[in-house]
């Protein structure tokens, strides 16, 4: 790693976040987010023109308290053992992202898959060794080997999509708690494993089964055995649907420690919670589990739409379900500068357990949106990759901004639904782009 972990520069977003009245003051000299208006049509926009890099072509356009796209970067990159640039937000237990335009790939290279730990992996990993124990609500209780899994069910290889809850928490005003993800806690790589619903499906599960509980061999932090750091389940609807994968493969090799080798669960278009890693055993419940992380407000959101900041009885959260739909633009990467008038807009779309109708492009702040080329997901369960030129009416800068809509006329919202646990941001993705003289 390089630098100082514990002093990591979140640059002007976390000035932002943290106190929004004199970030404007003292980046822009003006007192609040209501002079900017005022501000953008004065002498100001020279000042903020000046910090860009270019005159504001659209600058009319631009909503109200908005931070400029080309301020929100800022985190430094780090280095962690088989992984390449990703950002470390916390170290304890580890957890770190991808920058938007490492993302670039169809298929997500196991080197930039996001990190996201409860708490600490083990070291005792070896494949020949492990086991995974299905049990509880079934009629044939089983104890496999990987070597077990492999030949006793059909193996498969899927691209899957993997995205934490939390991402895009970083962006909630008042800030919610908890690592503080941009963009990049989203992967999709090629997945190799067998059917979660074939393991079930033979250890037979018996009338009244309400629910999966999870269980992996990471520690908790306090090191207390016995206290877990993390155990979600499924509702059995969506564990026995065939999309869910027992992997012990990630793109063609085994997976990487730091996610979940040897042994994991992936579960796509649901929060990345429910794929546990380092899986030691499956337990069929009669009721919803009620595991660490799976009660209180952990990956829960207020049943009813709540204002910013508003306090929430905890009997009011539910559990999140399906991931909402969201894009993600992967090149250019915010803060390019081009010559020319016409860039190449390329990123990923996807919506949970639904197929991405299409993407809209605009680099109006929203005045007009064009619809950009959307290719077919490689299966279910795989994020969409979108391309489109995009034209450019003179020097200056500009945001590309990104909206997708899926096959149930869900769209992407400008503004974050805000919730107290910062859960589920999949606002229009932003990027910055300086277009030369």
């Amino acid at each position: 790693m390089k630098g100082d972990d514990s002093k990591k520069q979140r640059g002007i977003f976390e000035f932002y976040q943290n106190n929004p009245d004199q970030a404007d003051d003292t980046i822009f000299g003006r007192k609040s987010y209501s002079d900017r208006r005022g501000f953008l049509k004065g002498a100001g926009l020279t000042t903020m023109a000046a910090i860009l890099g270019g005159a504001i072509p659209f600058h009319r356009n631009m909503p109200a308290g908005m931070i400029p796209a080309a301020f929100a970067e800022g985190l430094d990159d780090v280095s962690i053992t088989g992984k390449d640039g990703l950002t470390v937000l916390n170290d304890r237990p580890m957890n770190a992202e991808t920058p938007p335009h490492l993302l670039n790939d169809n298929v997500t290279p196991t080197s930039r898959h996001f990190i996201r730990n409860n708490g600490i992996p083990p070291t005792a990993v070896d494949p020949k060794a492990w086991s995974l124990t299905i049990d509880g609500l079934v009629k044939k209780p089983m104890t496999l080997s990987i070597a077990e899994l492999k030949s006793k069910f059909e193996v498969i290889e899927r691209q899957l999509l993997v995205e934490c809850g939390g991402n895009g928490r970083a962006f909630f005003s008042p800030k919610a708690k908890g690592n503080q993800w941009t963009y990049g806690a989203v992967a999709c790589s090629n997945w190799t494993g067998v059917r979660l619903s074939d393991v079930l499906n033979a250890a037979g599960v018996k009338p009244g089964a309400v629910y999966t509980a999870h269980y992996g061999a990471d520690k908790h932090l306090s090191g207390h055995a016995g206290k877990l750091p993390i155990s979600r389940g499924l509702p059995m609807a969506k564990a026995l649907s065939d999309e869910n994968l027992i992997a012990f493969e990630q793109n063609g090799e085994p997976l990487h420690p730091m996610n979940g080798a040897p042994l994991r669960l992936v579960v796509p278009g649901w929060p990345g919670s429910c794929s546990q890693k380092w899986l030691t055993r499956i337990e069929v419940r009669d009721q919803v589990h009620d595991g660490a992380k799976m009660t209180g407000t952990s990956y829960r959101v207020p049943n009813r739409p709540v204002a910013p900041g508003e306090k929430v009885a905890e009997e009011d959260f539910e559990i999140i379900e399906r991931m909402p739909v969201k894009s993600l633009i992967t090149s250019p990467q915010t803060n390019t500068q081009i010559s020319g008038n016409e860039v190449l807009v390329r990123g990923h779309a996807w919506s949970g357990d639904r197929t991405v109708q299409k993407v809209e492009l605009s680099i109006d702040f929203g005045a007009t949106w064009h619809t950009a080329k959307l290719d077919a997901a490689k299966n279910k369960g795989a994020w969409q990759t979108f391309t489109s030129k995009v034209k450019f009416p003179q020097a200056g800068y500009y945001e590309v901004w990104s909206k997708a809509t899926d096959d149930s006329g869900i769209a992407q919202p400008f503004a974050i639904a805000w919730n107290p646990k910062g859960y589920l941001n999949n606002t229009y993705h932003r990027v910055a782009v300086i277009v030369k003289a």
